[in-house]
């Protein structure tokens, strides 16, 4: 099978490293316009130069804002108006004891990984149903489904995404529009890396050993157990938003290692 998006425009938010840098190569690869997304010139720029050194020819172009912000969400649309593929990657995590948590992270965490999704949505979901074809996926994680006990506040606005994917992908029945979540399981980000990095000088052990431990202990449930990379979570993403998966819609698609303990 060959995925080809050529002619077809992009949005990763939140794509200068991480899952949404690797989505964002795999749409360019597939021959997809592609807008990187972070929140400086500088980041952004990088991204973009790295993609281009990978991917020679890629079609890519750059808008650095904190989608966040509904004004800079806005400011996007307004510059580039039409999209026919849409990625809500932008997303924060942060381990925290549910008594610790003020209403200020719960606040935080909705308006970051939640709203920022709903906005993009609600600005370019409405002309890619006028045009009768397009794709918007939201990056989740197996935690919307088994909420870590560490961070609920996280677990909440994953689960929150499902609801919100299904609901959109009802509202554009028959549009030729497509609405998913994907579920990324525990993956060797640039965040994660660095924290397996420290862990393993901290403790005087090696990063592999501390890998084996945290599936030993914390997701012992997982049928790989190791992390997943970024790009095999792309592979999914990308797969998402081609023309090959135009009967796949309002559904939740699992990348996440068996760690979800489920036949469906």
């Amino acid at each position: 099978m060959q995925i080809q998006l050529k002619g077809r425009r992009a949005l990763v938010s939140g794509s200068t490293a991480g899952i949404g840098y690797a989505v964002a190569k795999g749409l360019a690869e597939a021959g997809a316009t592609v807008i990187v997304n972070g929140r400086t010139e500088e980041r952004v720029s990088a991204a973009i130069e790295s993609i281009r050194k990978a991917v020679p020819g890629a079609q890519l172009l750059g808008f650095a804002g904190d989608l966040s912000n509904a004004a800079v969400a806005a400011q996007l649309h307004q510059s580039r108006p039409e999209l026919d593929i849409l990625v809500n990657n932008l997303g924060i995590f942060e381990p925290k004891g549910y008594f610790d948590i003020p209403d200020a992270d719960w606040e935080r965490f909705f308006n970051v990984n939640v709203l920022s999704g709903v906005r993009l949505a609600r600005l370019y979901g409405q002309g890619m149903a006028q045009r009768g074809w397009g794709r918007i996926v939201f990056i989740s994680s197996e935690s919307g489904l088994q909420i870590p006990a560490e961070m609920v506040h996280y677990g909440m606005t994953k689960t929150a995404q499902l609801a919100v994917a299904r609901g959109l992908a009802e509202t554009l029945i028959g549009t030729g529009v497509t609405v998913n979540s994907v579920l990324p399981g525990p993956t060797r980000s640039e965040g994660v890396e660095g924290f397996v990095a420290d862990l393993a000088r901290g403790q005087g052990t090696t990063e592999k050993q501390v890998e084996q431990e945290f599936f030993k202990s914390v997701r012992p449930s997982s049928l790989i157990q190791r992390f997943i990379t970024v790009e095999e979570v792309a592979n999914l993403v990308v797969y998402t938003c081609s023309e090959q998966a135009s009967a796949t819609t309002g559904t939740a698609l699992r990348v996440d290692g068996g760690v979800v303990r489920s036949i469906a």
